[in-house]
């Protein structure tokens, strides 16, 4: 092997091992940006995500989304997981036709469940770039929006980039994701009058970019800002919505466990809006002003 080959070898394997050190195969440096490392063959992580969805610019909105998931790694290369989903709601002051019928509040209680795959192609802490494909299938039972009765089954798969720069010290991840969805709502008894509620199946399509950026501040410690635009497709009405979030996240990772907080504001949205909405710079609907983030993770 030529000196230069050598100086190429050692230097993949220090980085490597410095990375390593630094953030474990499947952490979430972010809110919702994903890396594209899977975990190792025979390894297995508990998560426990929870998402704060709050402020629609009118009356009280505050939701609360629960995810517990099992993940593992059944190669070096391909792991799975499986979750269960939970949902808290309270609502009031604020009704918009065809989404949000009346208040609603109740604490938590089980909303859907979720089964995902993550192939990785290539691996950022070994190849120059890396690069992998997640795909999961969701089914839902209560609108995550109104509380209300909805069976929801969607289809989502996304692409997902990560690459290491000053030996693990910055990691830049980007997605590209497409989510379709078929849904079907429950009739409600006692409407206002003349409130639209379609009960016919809907088919939606959702295409989604985001990027994100995370640096190591001091041992286990990183501090990043990630932004996404999601935007949304409906049998009916074309374009539905679109949303760009950005903000801030600080990650702690150790070889045991690691946690995630992330805060999201809604920079720009359109697309549908309710009626007499105060800020018509945002799409408010289906989503609200901020979003909080924290996750916890375990190895095993």
């Amino acid at each position: 092997m030529s000196f230069a080959r050598q100086i190429t070898a050692i230097t993949t394997v220090v980085i490597a091992a410095t990375v390593s050190l630094n953030v474990s195969a499947s952490e979430s440096l972010f809110g919702v940006i994903k890396g594209a490392e899977t975990l190792p063959a025979g390894a297995m992580e508990i998560y426990q995500k929870v998402n704060r969805r709050s402020d629609k610019d009118t009356g009280d909105y505050v939701a609360y989304d629960f995810t517990t998931e099992v993940e593992y790694g059944f190669s070096n290369r391909f792991s799975g997981s499986a979750a269960l989903k939970m949902l808290s709601l309270d609502t009031s002051g604020l009704i918009i036709d065809g989404y949000l019928p009346s208040a609603n509040d109740f604490g938590l209680k089980l909303s859907g469940m979720e089964v995902a795959g993550k192939y990785m192609f290539l691996s950022p802490a070994k190849d120059d770039i890396g690069l992998s494909v997640y795909m999961s299938g969701n089914y839902d039972w209560i609108d995550p929006h109104s509380g209300q009765d909805k069976d929801t089954f969607s289809i989502e798969t996304d692409v997902q980039l990560q690459k290491y720069f000053l030996e693990g010290e910055m990691i830049w991840a980007t997605n590209f994701g497409v989510e379709m969805t078929y849904a079907d709502r429950a009739e409600i008894d006692n409407l206002p009058e003349d409130f639209d509620w379609p009960t016919d199946p809907e088919m939606e399509i959702e295409l989604k970019v985001g990027t994100g950026l995370s640096y190591r501040v001091a041992p286990k410690w990183f501090v990043g800002v990630e932004t996404f635009y999601e935007t949304e497709f409906e049998t009916e009405v074309g374009q539905e919505r679109w949303s760009i979030f950005a903000g801030p996240s600080l990650h702690y990772g150790s070889a045991e466990w690691w946690a995630t907080l992330a805060w999201l504001k809604q920079i720009e949205g359109g697309g549908e809006q309710y009626e007499n909405q105060p800020d018509n710079s945002l799409h408010l609907i289906e989503k609200t002003k901020q979003e909080l983030t924290f996750m916890v993770g375990f190895n095993f």
